[in-house]
């Protein structure tokens, strides 16, 4: 076998946050020392690093906006010395009918030249399959789970090929679960059927991790994967099967990390929700922000900072934006989608800033744009990737000489006791 390289094999570009850590977790958990750089880095990476995950905040944004900054970590990951590419989007496929995912798939694969790339969001551990094209979310199909009410990119159709197909010109196919489930040569098989039929991009079947590990398999070869963080459990094989990857145990080790701690919550999730009431039943003692306030220009993150002075030091405190939504639609109709969650981000940011002055060094994070706010507003560069809290969830921490320890979680993850189940984890 070859000696291991000290430069990644592989690179990820996600479009949000969270999402981010949780391809960087799932990483780690099958043994590649990962870290994650928030934003396009204009730094080297740390040394004996597998692979690389550049967090951006493009979910959302204007298409032109997030084909520009992905393009661009997609340059830097290449002078970074990777080798495969892989582009992670949420496993509910959040995106509006013009993009971004199309958009960015499109940008992607003319910057690398390649004529053909999968996409597949499932995630089975956290209930996300996709059978016939059509991604699940538990039981239900994707627009009857609760996401057609997303405030921002409401998910009103189940069938994932005529929902990419309306954001790219490329044509899009489907490789069924009949071919997945006979396994990796079967799918390169559709693969190269697909291929000589047209098809460029081609929707993916999953609803098990053992069809994840077949894909993985399969798409070895392939420049550019597009997924959700599922697909990252079948990759690292490949790159030992080359002798590029080692069996990398104690991936998931972190530095250790003493301090205060404390939970910032802004996403409106239902799992969140159940989440937040199930924390504040234990007695976790709670400040809620009120976007209302927010806008009539109070300043309510120096009003929790202030409730939270004489109480972290004795345990935990929670600060969040979390509410039903019926409440986050009124509040949006008084003063605007765009306005009411700014004025939460940027105040969730500057109470966890504050916070760590306090002496806080364990901090939990809820919700993709708060943990963007949140990670910029405490100038964090980059993060190394630790063990598992719940699927799609670990423990971080910051690059540099005095590190922060992160749990930054998607709205929709983690189990009602996850805050609970952090501090087990990382006492």
């Amino acid at each position: 076998m070859s000696a291991r390289p000290t430069r990644p094999v592989l690179g990820c570009i996600a479009d949000d946050f969270t999402g981010a850590t949780d391809l960087a977790g799932m990483l780690v958990r099958a043994g590649m020392r990962t870290v994650q750089m928030i934003g396009v880095p204009d730094q080297p990476l740390p040394p004996d690093i597998d692979a690389v995950v550049v967090a951006l905040k493009s979910r959302t944004s204007p298409a032109g906006e997030a084909v520009a900054e992905s393009v661009a970590a997609l340059r830097w990951l290449q002078n970074s010395g990777c080798r495969q590419f892989y582009f992670k989007y949420c496993s509910t496929f959040d995106s509006t009918e013009r993009g971004n995912i199309g958009p960015v798939t499109d940008a992607l694969m003319t910057a690398l030249d390649t004529g053909f790339t999968i996409a597949c969001p499932a995630f089975p551990e956290n209930k996300r399959t996709i059978f016939k094209g059509h991604l699940f979310v538990g039981d239900a199909l994707l627009n009857e789970s609760g996401m057609q009410h997303h405030p921002l990119t409401p998910m009103t159709d189940a069938n994932l090929v005529r929902v990419l197909q309306r954001q790219t010109q490329r044509k899009v196919g489907l490789i069924d679960h009949v071919s997945v489930a006979a396994g990796a040569a079967a799918i390169r098989e559709k693969i190269a059927a697909l291929r000589g039929q047209g098809i460029e991009i081609a929707i993916v079947d999953a609803t098990s991790n053992n069809d994840l590990l077949e894909i993985g398999a399969a798409i070895a070869d392939l420049p550019l994967v597009t997924a959700g963080s599922g697909i990252a459990l079948g990759l690292p094989q490949n790159f030992r099967n080359d002798g590029s990857l080692g069996a990398q145990a104690g991936a998931d080790a972190l530095p250790p990390v003493d301090g205060l701690r404390a939970i910032v919550s802004g996403s409106c999730s239902s799992a969140t929700q159940a989440q937040v009431a199930h924390l504040i039943g234990t007695g976790v003692p709670a400040f809620a922000v009120d976007p209302l306030r927010l806008a009539a220009g109070e300043d309510v993150a120096g009003a929790a900072l202030a409730w939270a002075a004489p109480l972290v030091g004795q345990g935990p405190v929670l600060v969040y934006a979390t509410a039903a939504p019926e409440q986050v639609r009124s509040v949006q109709a008084e003063i605007g989608v765009e306005r009411a969650g700014a004025l939460v981000e940027q105040a969730l940011a500057a109470v966890a800033k504050g916070l760590v002055g306090m002496g806080v060094a364990r901090l939990i994070v809820a919700g993709g744009e708060t943990s963007g706010a949140v990670v910029t507003a405490l100038n964090v560069s980059g993060l190394r990737i630790g063990p598992q809290i719940d699927p799609g969830v670990p423990w971080t921490a910051s690059l540099g000489e005095k590190p922060l320890a992160l749990a930054l979680k998607s709205g929709n993850f983690g189990s009602v006791d996850f805050f609970a189940k952090a501090w087990s984890v990382l006492p």
